[in-house]
């Protein structure tokens, strides 16, 4: 099927979303996670990625999250993805999975990205996964703020940590500096857990 027939991704920076297609995300949002705000802190550099069929329908949505993280005693700068969801009436078509695969190829080829790292329920883990994400055996995210932390590993929790390498070398610093650790991401009040 020609992409002027089927589904596409769009990509723009959060805050140049073109109103209509900002106010489908803002209601696929409120549904999935009632009482949530939208958006993302402007720090975090976030971008919107969308499958939008021919009509211009958002499918799925997902937003990328940017910050520098320093482990390993080095500087790494990573990406996450966050408030990935899909339309009820579309579930179970692909789609999410297409659009988590788009946002995997749009940070392998960022020059300024080093890494992906984010967390997910683990009963979602496989779907990750088969968008060319790995698990992190052991790796807990700690996020908010170092005064007000929240971890993966937090009781009621039960989330798993993905990544996928864009810069690693042959002995794989980066993958081995950010397994088993837990990771000080702290991306703010906002973006608890990215």
């Amino acid at each position: 099927m020609s992409a002027a027939h089927g589904p596409r991704v769009l990509a723009f920076a959060e805050a140049e979303v073109p109103a209509p297609l900002a106010a489908q995300v803002a209601a696929l949002e409120a549904e999935a996670w009632p009482g949530s705000a939208p958006g993302h802190d402007p720090a975090l550099a976030p971008r919107s990625l969308l499958l939008t069929d021919p009509a211009g329908t958002v499918l799925a949505a997902l937003s990328l999250l940017h910050k520098e993280i320093r482990l390993g005693g080095r500087s790494h700068r990573a990406a996450g993805l966050s408030s990935v969801v899909t339309r009820a009436a579309v579930r179970g078509r692909g789609h999410g999975g297409r659009l988590v695969a788009a946002a995997r190829a749009v940070l392998a080829a960022d020059g300024a990205v080093d890494l992906a790292l984010f967390s997910c329920d683990r009963p979602l883990a496989p779907f990750y996964t088969a968008a060319g994400f790995a698990p992190l055996p052991g790796t807990v995210l700690v996020g908010g703020t170092p005064e007000e932390p929240l971890a993966t590993d937090a009781p009621g929790f039960d989330k798993v940590v993905l990544a996928a390498f864009f810069t690693d070398s042959p002995d794989h610093r980066a993958r081995t500096a950010f397994t088993g650790v837990r990771v000080p991401l702290h991306p703010g009040a906002v973006d608890r857990l990215w």
